[in-house]
C-alpha cells in the first residue's frame, strides 16, 4: 500500500515554548464568545449567559516570537477589522467531561493572543442567522506569542490584560473579570468536545474592541507573559 501523498502535506503548526527548545504542536483552536461582562454589554448583551464557542483553523495562527514584531495582512472583504486581546490556554493533557476542580491539571501553559475579527461580515451573518466563520476563521486571524509553562507563568488568572494601538490604550482589564473562568470554561468545553493535547483555548476579550487599519501597531500584554506586538500590513 503506497504511503505517497497527492501533494506534500502542510507542516505541523506549532508555537514556541519559553525556556524550552521544543515547540507546542497545535491541534485545534477553540474560542469563547462574549466572556467579559463589559464586552458583552458593548456588543448588546447582558447577564451571565451559558458559555458558547466557535473555532478557528490551526493555520489561522500567526506565531510571533518574544521581542519580535509580527505582521498580518489587512484581510479581504472587510472595512471594519477589530482587535480582541485574549489570554490563551494551551492544553497539555486531553480529556472529556472534565470537572472544573480538575481543569488546571490539563493546562500546559499560557500565551497572549489576538482574535482578529471582520466585524462587518460577522454582524451581517448574525442578522441573517447564518454561521459567522467568515468573520472569525480566516487566514492570519489569530496572532499568538510564545507559550509560558504553567509553573513559570505566575498568577495569570488574576493578571492585568491590555491592548494598545499606536501607543494609545484601547483595552484594559484583568483576567479575573472573565464571566466564566478558565476552569469553568474547560468544564463546559470538554462536555461538548474531547479535548486533546495541542488544543488552544482563546478565553475571551474585555471591553474596548475597535477597528484597526493598515499601518497600525497593536501591543498586547498580560502580566507575566511575553508581550505580543503585531503590525497591520
Amino acid at each position: 500500500m503506497s504511503s505517497e501523498y497527492v501533494f506534500a502535506p502542510p507542516a505541523v503548526v506549532s508555537v514556541p515554548v519559553v525556556g524550552h527548545g521544543s515547540r507546542f504542536p497545535v491541534h485545534r483552536i477553540y474560542c469563547v464568545g462574549r466572556n467579559y461582562e463589559e464586552h458583552a454589554k458593548e456588543m448588546g448583551f447582558t447577564g451571565r449567559e451559558p458559555p458558547f464557542f466557535f473555532m478557528k483553523p490551526a493555520d489561522a495562527l500567526v506565531v510571533i516570537d518574544a521581542g519580535q514584531t509580527g505582521t498580518i495582512e489587512y484581510p479581504s472583504l472587510t472595512a471594519n477589522l477589530h482587535h480582541e486581546i485574549e489570554l490563551v490556554a494551551a492544553i497539555g493533557v486531553g480529556g472529556k467531561k472534565i470537572a472544573a476542580a480538575d481543569a488546571h491539571k490539563h493546562i500546559y501553559g499560557y500565551a497572549v493572543g489576538l482574535d482578529m475579527t471582520r466585524r462587518d461580515l460577522q454582524n451581517e451573518m448574525k442578522k441573517q442567522g447564518r454561521p459567522w466563520e467568515i468573520g472569525k476563521a480566516y487566514e492570519q486571524s489569530a496572532p499568538i506569542g510564545p507559550i509560558v509553562p504553567v509553573a513559570d507563568a505566575g498568577d495569570v488568572e488574576n493578571a492585568a490584560i491590555s491592548l494598545q494601538v499606536n501607543g494609545t490604550d484601547r483595552q484594559r482589564s484583568t483576567v479575573a473579570k472573565l464571566i466564566w473562568n478558565l476552569a469553568e470554561t474547560i468544564e463546559h468545553l470538554s462536555a461538548a468536545w474531547e479535548l486533546q493535547p495541542g488544543d488552544l483555548i482563546f478565553t475571551g476579550t474585555p471591553e474596548g474592541v475597535a477597528a484597526v487599519v493598515k499601518g497600525d501597531t497593536m501591543i498586547g500584554e498580560i502580566a507575566g507573559l511575553p508581550t505580543l506586538t503585531v503590525r497591520v500590513g
